[in-house]
């Protein structure tokens, strides 16, 4: 376990008259749906999360500002879109084109905070950088962890559809060894933590790896979720008529490998990590309740991004469907009247950093999202807010991933054109508008949300919806 203690000088003499309000405990699960018990999933066991549902308040629609962890890691953490941060895949730093931008752990070091990580919140491959910093940001913490733990020792013994490959590819392995898993021990330090900053203010921030590949898990995890058990996903398939084919191709060609026992194995692997990520969320939440931190702690939950699991054709990430960009959000207030209610409105997680730092009177550079606290204290109040998502495509249709050499990835920054094109998707209460390209040239959809969760027609080129199309297009722009 790598650990670092960060002498920062920026912020020097700075620290705020006042200190936060709140601590903050920021708890952070990599690649996770919305597939929780507390979320309506029929299967999957998150005791603890749900539990955290039941304190404080969860948001149904919850998006993430692009569906890939390094994109949208930078977004929530600085509080600025990615068309700002100028991420739009996993190797460019933030501070490539802003150096200045204060982050949210920032503003809570200026405000006088211990502030520390465990784990991963910015972005490194997982698993290649499990014990690394990987694409950090220093100038946020003033101390961090790196966990490594048995998972990344065995995998000479993980099931791929790309042998030797595990970070981008389904891939997942039941572990019997008793050894303790990375999110065990990045658990077992964020308590350490807490044990020894429970009497000054502080910002905790914990990710976790799971449920990300591999999905690797201790045995008994896997053992709660028998193959005959699972179900496959349901609805539409990929290539529907009628959806522009820029809208299937995060798809991946060894994914032509998956047939239904191996479709259940994948889910099982997931639902398996899931659970042993909720686990570690237990144990780190418990020991703040012992510590006697429950009401003077905001706690907060989410993860970076969506993932599919099937639901058209696909799996993992960078769709801007709505299992790829819809995210589970849950935040716990000391003291609110509003526990284990749910929140309808449309939310972001680039509202975070506007949201932690209001509620804990901490000042804050102004960011692009918004305070949540009117809905904290109230989660039917009015909100005119919509969900913006976005992700970035090949050259042509056609291409899979975005791959691009220095030059086109720079030219793509710009529009989201030259080099690629930019997908956009827009979502509010009842309404899904996705453009593809610039003015939607290579395709636009719109669902229905309401009447069509599974998003299997899609309404943009029916007559009688040609006022909704302009009235989203409107919010798109």
């Amino acid at each position: 376990m790598f650990r670092a203690l960060l002498f920062l000088t920026l912020f020097a003499g700075t620290a705020a008259a006042a200190t936060p309000r709140y601590n903050v405990l920021h708890i952070v699960s990599d690649d996770l749906n919305c597939g929780l018990a507390c979320y309506g999933h029929p299967m999957v066991k998150s005791p603890n999360i749900d539990k955290l549902a039941a304190r404080g308040v969860r948001f149904d629609k919850a998006y993430c500002q692009y569906p890939l962890c390094n994109p949208s890691r930078s977004s929530f953490m600085t509080g600025v879109r990615p068309d700002t941060t100028r991420v739009y895949e996993n190797s460019t730093h933030f501070r490539e084109a802003n150096p200045e931008i204060i982050t949210l752990p920032q503003s809570f070091i200026k405000a006088g905070a211990f502030v520390a990580r465990v784990g991963k919140l910015y972005h490194y491959g997982v698993p290649t950088q499990i014990g690394t910093s990987g694409l950090d940001d220093p100038p946020s913490w003033m101390e961090f962890i790196n966990p490594i733990g048995h998972d990344k020792a065995v995998e000479d013994k993980i099931f791929s559809l790309v042998p030797g490959q595990f970070g981008g590819t389904l891939s997942w392995f039941a572990d019997e060894d008793p050894a303790p898993q990375t999110d065990e021990k990045g658990a077992e330090a964020a308590i350490k933590l807490l044990e020894q900053h429970k009497d000054k203010p502080f910002y905790l921030a914990v990710g976790f790896y799971r449920p990300h590949t591999p999905y690797v898990a201790p045995k008994k995890y896997f053992d709660m979720y028998p193959l005959d058990k699972i179900e496959l996903a349901q609805g539409p398939g990929k290539d529907q008529d009628g959806v522009p084919p820029a809208a299937y191709m995060s798809y991946k060609k060894e994914q032509d490998k998956l047939d239904d026992n191996l479709r259940r194995e994948a889910r099982q692997g997931y639902f398996a990590s899931t659970t042993f990520m909720d686990a570690q969320v237990g144990q780190v939440v418990d020991a703040l309740d012992r510590l006697g931190l429950a009401d003077k702690t905001i706690i907060i939950f989410h993860s970076d991004h969506g993932y599919h699991l099937g639901e058209h054709g696909l799996w993992q990430k960078q769709s801007i469907w709505e299992g790829s960009t819809r995210v589970p959000l849950i935040i716990c207030v000391p003291g609110t009247s509003q526990k284990g209610k749910t929140c309808p409105r449309t939310v972001e997680l680039v509202d975070l950093h506007a949201t932690l730092t209001d509620l804990c009177a901490v000042e804050a550079p102004k960011t692009e999202g918004y305070s949540l606290k009117p809905l904290l204290d109230n989660p039917e109040a009015d909100w005119s807010h919509p969900a913006y998502s976005q992700v970035l495509r090949g050259q042509e249709l056609g291409t899979k991933a975005p791959k691009f050499k220095d030059e086109q990835k720079k030219k793509a920054r710009g529009k989201g054109k030259a080099g690629g094109f930019m997908g956009r998707t827009v979502r509010t209460e009842q309404f899904r508008y996705t453009e593809w390209g610039q003015d939607g040239e290579h395709g636009i959809m719109l669902y229905d949300m309401v009447n069509d969760p599974a998003e299997a027609k899609n309404l943009a080129s029916d007559p009688a919806y040609a006022d909704k199309v302009k009235e989203m297009k409107g919010l798109l722009k």
